[in-house]
């Protein structure tokens, strides 16, 4: 009897003494689950942009973002941090497909992607669902953070625009003088919405939008349309914020369409690569191209761009690497911050608590500027330029 009591008393000293010592076993009570990262595993992040296909730049040049923010930020709470990256396609069917990938994975935290708006609508809806969060680097359709659309788990460091839209309107009509352009879009929700919103900016400032025109992504042939397009006006400005391929095609057949001999031509970010200029050729030569400013002038964009230049032996290839530079950060800012810490090593993080952190995100300084989101997941610290094409590059001429 005497033993008994002696091994009860030694086991309630066991607790107390665990107890005292912080050793009391992690418990998850996050009300969309926890991540469970043993002592001797990696933090485990996904991306999902596009690296395959015409517009592999655009992604890659993101991924690299990632990969360096991971490399600069070493170990997390004891924890080295692994990519497992996914192609998002640039399009909803792809976005559907590595979504669906990711959360079949519960040891994935959190999601970086994705490139395109088209995919992202899909991909929203996926990890949102699952519990998942995701921070996009450039998604910058309207309708991703619209009250009525936005998914919960949805986040992005790049601009909305509704920003760049009328940033391109006023460039045109102040600084062009322009009075009558035309608007081209692709359907994607990221080329319709850029239109779209420069068409009512433009409108707004006193322009004429004499053509509001939809080509699809993959056409072979675009005469058709410009046609129609010159016969509604002629514009003197025409803006197709669409992707590289059909991009380079409206470039390369624009100024052989009678009527449009002298017209003015413009695109958006979506373009913005070594890609374009070589697919476009010479018809590229002194258009404008609208997207994020990129001259952020801080220490750390000199550290990143040094790196980036001896890991992959060339300077940035589309406009948005600082901002998954920044997405990654702000993931795992948020990780360090809910995680909870077992004695051994062992991560606890809860999914609802790491949202909620994401989403609380106030004042963090990177290297796009200061981060904070608001409650439907816009975080970025928008800055819109213009650049012109002048040779082999990209020169930015407003704002001066």
């Amino acid at each position: 009897m005497k033993r008994t009591i002696y091994l009860v008393l030694f086991a309630l000293l066991a607790v107390l003494a665990l107890t005292a010592c912080g050793g009391q076993a992690l418990e998850c009570t996050d009300p969309l689950g926890c991540v469970e990262v043993g002592p001797d595993d990696p933090i485990l992040l996904a991306s999902s942009l596009v690296i395959s296909g015409p517009n592999t730049e655009l992604g890659l040049d993101s991924q690299h973002g990632v990969e360096i923010a991971i490399d600069f930020r070493g170990d997390v709470l004891g924890h080295k941090v692994e990519l497992q990256p996914e192609d998002d396609g640039c399009n909803a069917e792809g976005g559907q497909t590595s979504a669906q990938k990711i959360v079949s994975n519960p040891q994935i935290v959190a999601m970086i992607g994705t490139s395109c708006s088209g995919a992202g609508v899909p991909a929203a809806k996926i990890i949102s669902d699952a519990g998942y969060s995701m921070v996009s680097p450039s998604n910058t359709s309207p309708a991703l953070t619209d009250p009525e659309q936005h998914q919960a788990g949805y986040l992005r460091t790049a601009h909305n625009d509704t920003i760049q839209g009328s940033a391109m309107a006023e460039f045109a009509y102040n600084n062009l003088g322009i009075r009558k352009a035309a608007a081209i879009h692709d359907g994607d929700p990221y080329t319709e919405g850029l239109a779209s919103v420069f068409s009512e900016a433009f409108q707004a400032l006193g322009g004429e939008i004499v053509a509001f025109e939809a080509i699809a992504a993959d056409a072979t042939e675009v005469t058709a349309p410009l046609t129609s397009i010159a016969a509604a006006g002629p514009p003197e400005f025409i803006y197709y914020p669409v992707f590289i391929p059909l991009g380079s095609l409206i470039t390369k057949q624009a100024k052989d369409v009678p009527g449009l001999e002298g017209v003015v031509l413009a695109a958006a970010d979506g373009v913005q690569s070594p890609s374009f200029l070589e697919a476009a050729g010479d018809a590229a030569e002194g258009m404008y191209v609208s997207g994020p400013d990129l001259s952020f002038g801080n220490a750390l964009y000199d550290s990143f761009l040094t790196a980036y230049q001896e890991n992959y032996g060339t300077a940035p290839t589309a406009p948005f690497h600082a901002h998954a530079f920044d997405a990654t950060n702000m993931i795992l800012d948020a990780v360090e911050k809910v995680a909870q810490v077992g004695d051994d090593g062992t991560l606890l993080i809860g999914r609802q608590a790491l949202r909620d952190a994401l989403y609380a995100t106030s004042g963090m300084q990177g290297i796009t500027g200061t981060i904070t989101c608001d409650e439907f997941g816009d975080c970025a610290d928008p800055k819109i330029s213009v650049s012109q094409v002048q040779g082999t590059d990209f020169v930015k001429v407003w704002p001066e």
